[in-house]
């Protein structure tokens, strides 16, 4: 095995979000440790993607109407098929389902902390919330969830990474909103008022948590790198929970939950799909041995489907 050097280091893509870099400076630090190389025989590149453009000139916009998840990742893919970069680094909950023709994801590092946080300069839950209360968040899924629970609070478009969102709650623009724990974790901001919420409240995004690491399909080198990081539990889970998301045609447009969860060589999956005012939501929880986990996705998703009626994502896009 060829193993990069300073002199031919081996290049990292990723977003230039705080949260993105650090989890490239996790895969770098991951492949330097495995193979005791330094730090210098790998360079990370930040690449600017539509989704972070967009991001600047449309905060207060629903992500669908700017162009769905695909933003974020469309320009680090092409350099990646350019050979610009040898590596990608992506928030699998913000990846599509498909990949792009030459390209393959098949290494996950362990997955994070998969609950969201409820966050708030004044308010200790959900449960504590006025009346009323204003409530920033743009994750269709959470303004869901949020709607079924408390129809009576006020929902606003929150977009932006984690530092933006806490300057708009500092700013009174609302008085809670919701970030994944993962990423609080990863940024070390022990610092910021949260309470985590347990799935059976609030079921996380498929594949919250989770970091993926993209390559070309028929680079057998760095295939032979990754493997060194791969973790299988984390990558048995997202097999179900992709699937599930695959089968819905989940995508920004459509709200939708899903974890899965590993004890001994048993999978547990649970799944909830929403109405986005959360009126009609439908929810399914199964067990399957784990190598079966992605039958068991598919399957759940065609009977959360069958419950939930004909046209039911059809409606969900054009409303």
């Amino acid at each position: 095995m060829t193993l990069p050097s300073p002199d031919r280091p081996l290049k990292i893509g990723t977003r230039g979000s705080p949260l993105a870099l650090a989890q490239a400076h996790e895969t770098r630090d991951r492949l330097a440790a495995a193979f005791d190389l330094p730090q210098a025989a790998f360079e990370i590149r930040v690449i600017q993607t539509s989704g972070d453009d967009a991001a600047l000139i449309a905060k207060d916009r629903p992500l669908k109407e700017v162009g769905g998840k695909g933003l974020f990742t469309k320009e680090i893919e092409e350099q990646l098929l350019a050979g610009g970069i040898d590596i990608a680094v992506h928030s699998m909950k913000d990846m599509p389902v498909a990949q792009p023709g030459g390209l393959c994801l098949d290494c996950y590092l362990p997955r994070e902390d998969v609950r969201d946080a409820f966050v708030s300069l004044g308010h200790g839950g959900l449960a504590a919330l006025p009346e009323g209360a204003v409530v920033g968040t743009s994750s269709l899924r959470r303004r869901a969830q949020l709607k079924a629970r408390r129809a009576d609070l006020r929902l606003v478009e929150f977009r932006g990474n984690v530092q933006t969102r806490l300057k708009k709650l500092a700013d009174g623009v609302a008085e809670a909103t919701f970030l994944a724990m993962a990423g609080l974790n990863r940024l070390g901001m022990s610092d910021v008022p949260k309470v985590a919420i347990a799935p059976e409240e609030m079921l996380p995004a498929v594949a919250q948590g989770a970091i993926g690491i993209e390559r070309r399909s028929d680079d057998s080198a760095t295939a032979a790198l990754l493997e060194a990081l791969h973790d299988g539990p984390t990558g048995d889970r997202l097999a179900a929970e992709r699937a599930f998301l695959a089968a819905l045609d989940g995508s920004c447009e459509t709200p939708i939950g899903g974890l899965a969860e590993l004890e001994g060589g048993t999978l547990r999956l649970r799944g909830e799909i929403l109405r986005p005012d959360g009126s009609e939501v439908y929810a399914d929880d199964a067990t399957c041995p784990v190598d079966d986990g992605a039958a068991l996705g598919r399957e759940m998703a065609a009977r959360l489907l069958a419950q939930a009626g004909p046209g039911f994502f059809a409606a969900v896009k054009a409303g």
